[in-house]
């Protein structure tokens, strides 16, 4: 192992009064259970921090209601439930944030429920940021990301030295860096949202980043300035570490994704091995 041992929050939870769309669909009462090819989604990014040596802790971040229905669907994934804890989902991102951190003193990696795709050589690469810097934000270059999956994502942030999309991964050297989460407060539509950018990151830097002016990392400076913390930016070559499942859409590329990484099937190359045999 490589470092303290990190404690990973996974949001997992849903806006109040709100069932996902997704969800919806599938007659589930949480995203976070959704059949991706077999498997409850959560199970991927569970198993993947599970496995993590540099995890000592997973927090699911979730309703009350869906702590039992996700147990469930680990066990029933063999995925050890020796590192998973719950916390109940708070009204906002940093509040669900701050209470699944509780008085954790070593690095914090955030994801959610939805990464599926989330590979262990970008928990490495954002953990490793963080002991360097106070906050590291997951992006990946919008050629990777097309690279993974042409229908992968279809928003980036334009920026002077090239385009980016949010890997939706985080790390925090340790909690007294949890300021930063403020940046999210009322919900996770943040790009969205022109008058809570303007009051995290000032009117000035928001100007310059819309006419692309700054690099990121220039763009990440100022931030670091404008919060009190130093932030970087993790630039993941894996493209697929963008794409999460959002909608119909993402849920294909997430399964075609998954697909390719496990490679053909049985009988997939027992056809391939029988029109081979009769040219």
């Amino acid at each position: 192992m490589s470092g303290p041992a990190a404690r990973a929050v996974v949001l997992a939870g849903q806006r109040a009064g709100t069932v996902n769309a997704l969800a919806q669909r599938f007659g589930l009462s949480h995203k976070a259970l959704i059949p991706v090819r077999g498997e409850p989604l959560i199970t991927y990014v569970a198993r993947t921090l599970a496995d993590h040596e540099r995890i000592s802790e997973i927090v699911i971040s979730a309703e009350p209601e869906a702590f039992d229905p996700i147990t469930e669907v680990l066990r029933r994934a063999s995925i050890s439930t020796a590192k998973v804890s719950f916390t109940p989902a708070a009204g906002t991102l940093p509040d669900s944030v701050f209470a699944a951190v509780g008085k954790h003193a070593g690095p914090i990696l955030i994801t959610t429920a939805d990464h599926a795709l989330l590979t262990a050589a970008s928990i490495d690469a954002m953990l490793d940021a963080v002991t360097g810097s106070d906050v590291a934000i997951g992006m990946a270059n919008k050629a990777s990301v097309l690279a993974a999956h042409a229908e992968g994502q279809r928003r980036f942030y334009r920026f002077r030295d090239d385009e980016y999309s949010n890997c939706n991964l985080y790390a925090m050297a340790d909690r007294s860096s949890l300021a930063a989460a403020e940046v999210f407060r009322g919900g996770g539509q943040f790009a969205k949202n022109v008058g809570r950018i303007v009051e995290a990151f000032g009117v000035l830097n928001l100007v310059l980043m819309r006419l692309s002016v700054l690099s990121l990392a220039a763009a990440m400076r100022r931030i670091s300035r404008r919060i009190g913390r130093t932030v970087t930016p993790v630039i993941i070559r894996d493209g697929s570490q963008a794409i999460d499942v959002d909608n119909d859409r993402t849920l294909g590329c997430v399964e075609d994704i998954l697909a390719r990484r496990a490679g053909p099937s049985v009988d997939e190359l027992r056809d391939e091995e029988a029109i081979s045999t009769k040219r």
